[in-house]
This record gives structure tokens, C-alpha cells and sequence, in this order.
């Protein structure tokens, strides 16, 4: 921005004080419309970070949070099979009842790696939050993650797959689910308190993250919505192409 400054020929006369105050006058005029200038400009630029560190911050917390309930609801499914499986011990004529509960009850986790691909590897996100600390918090909230889903989950799968048999009495009461739940617990509370310390020290109060979830939601029936639009048709057009298949066969037209 260039800006000249002018001193009033009067002044440059040398008319006394009545030019000096004018030139002063001036002088004040162009010094604060310089400052209000740049001020706007970085009040604008400071507000539109202070907006994408915001929003990078709820991404980040909404896929915590569903992680996190996922992760409950697995713990969950754990107590709900070792409370069978001690049933089972206790009486054992639950056990035809039972033995499918168990396996139609193990634990799994639902969740994509999609925010924390885009916020663990791309440096722009981590220099807009600004916050080393949490940074860190919740890359261990995702290392947990991953842990909590090899060490339980597909642990479980593989003993399942290998050498669990649900017809043996024997082998659903050697079912190691008395460990894998003392685990699964073990992951949790850290991971609770992680999500816990990641929404004091972003400032994120629950009323916010219910909000911003609600907002979620809805974005994620309308795709949702848009899939199944998608999918009928996609099955119309599979049904149609079967028609047209049995219609040449009929009429020889291959």
C-alpha cells in the first residue's frame, strides 16, 4: 500500500500555526486509516482461523466420540457373554439356550480411519488447532483404538475361527472372556479419559458436541438417503438387464 503524504502549500509558506494544525490534522487522518486498514484485515484473518481451528476440533471429537461408543458397546457385548457363560456354568441346561447368544454377541468396532488420516498426516490441520498437547492426546486416543481392535476383537475372531466350538459344552466354558473383558476395560478407561482431557482442554462442553452431532447426523441420513436412491436403482437396472437376457435367449437373438 502506498501511501504520500502531502504537506499543504500553505504549510510550505510557512502560514503559522493554523497550516501546522491542518497538516497535523491530515497527518492523524492517513495514520488511522492505515491502522484501521490493516486491523480489519487481521481481525478477519485471525476470525476465519479461529473458525477452521473450531471446526478441525469437533471433526476431530465428533470421530472420538463415536469411536468411543463403539468401543463401549463392545465392552459391553463382553460382560453380557461372561454373564452367560457363568449362567452356563451355574445351570446347565442354559446351555442350548445360550451358545448362540455368544456368538451372535462378540465384540466389534465400527469406525473408519478417514479424520484421523486427514488430521494425524496433514500438518496444516495440526499448525491450525495449535495445540502440541492435544495433538498427542489424540493421536493415543487412535493408537488405543487400533490396539483395542487387534488385542480384543480380532484376537476373539481368531480363538473363535481356531478353536472354539459352540456344540462343546467344554469349550464355551474355556472361553477366555474373563480376560478379554479385564482388557477391554482396561482400554476403555484410558480411552474415557483421554476424550475426557481432549474436550477440557479444547474448551468443548457437551451441550456443543450434542449440537454439532445432531448436525452430523443429519448430513450423514441425507447421504445416506442419496445411497439408497442409489441402490434401487442400481437394482432396476440389474432386474431390467435380467429381462433382456431371457428375453434374447427366448427369441434366439444370441
Amino acid at each position: 500500500m502506498n501511501i504520500k503524504l502531502h504537506t499543504p502549500k500553505s504549510l510550505k509558506a510557512g502560514s503559522g500555526m493554523s497550516s501546522m494544525k491542518q497538516f497535523l490534522l491530515s497527518l492523524l487522518a492517513t495514520t488511522v486509516s492505515i491502522a484501521l486498514t490493516f486491523g480489519t484485515a487481521a481481525i478477519v484473518d485471525n476470525n476465519k482461523k479461529q473458525k477452521e481451528k473450531r471446526e478441525i476440533v469437533m471433526m476431530v471429537m465428533y470421530d472420538l466420540h463415536n469411536s468411543l461408543k463403539s468401543v463401549e458397546k463392545a465392552d459391553s457385548n463382553l460382560h453380557q457373554i461372561m454373564d452367560w457363560q457363568l449362567q452356563i456354568a451355574e445351570d446347565t441346561t442354559l446351555f442350548e439356550s445360550l451358545k448362540y447368544s455368544i456368538m451372535t454377541n462378540l465384540p466389534k468396532l465400527d469406525y473408519t480411519e478417514t479424520v484421523e488420516r486427514i488430521f494425524s498426516s496433514n500438518i496444516e490441520s495440526i499448525n491450525t488447532v495449535g495445540n502440541v498437547l492435544f495433538t498427542e492426546m489424540v493421536s493415543e486416543f487412535y493408537s488405543h483404538r487400533k490396539q483395542y481392535k487387534e488385542s480384543v476383537c480380532d484376537s476373539i475372531f481368531n480363538e473363535i475361527k481356531t478353536s472354539y466350538d459352540a456344540n462343546s459344552f467344554k469349550s464355551v466354558l474355556d472361553f477366555g472372556v474373563i480376560y478379554y473383558t479385564l482388557l477391554s476395560g482396561s482400554f476403555l478407561s484410558h480411552m474415557q479419559q483421554k476424550y475426557a482431557n481432549c474436550k477440557k482442554m479444547m474448551s468443548v462442553t457437551d451441550e456443543q458436541l450434542d449440537v454439532y452431532i445432531k448436525k452430523r447426523e443429519l448430513l450423514e441420513k441425507d447421504k445416506s438417503a442419496e445411497q439408497q436412491v442409489q441402490d434401487s436403482l442400481l437394482e432396476r437396472m440389474g432386474e431390467i438387464n435380467e429381462k433382456l437376457e431371457k428375453a434374447k435367449k427366448k427369441l434366439k437373438l444370441e
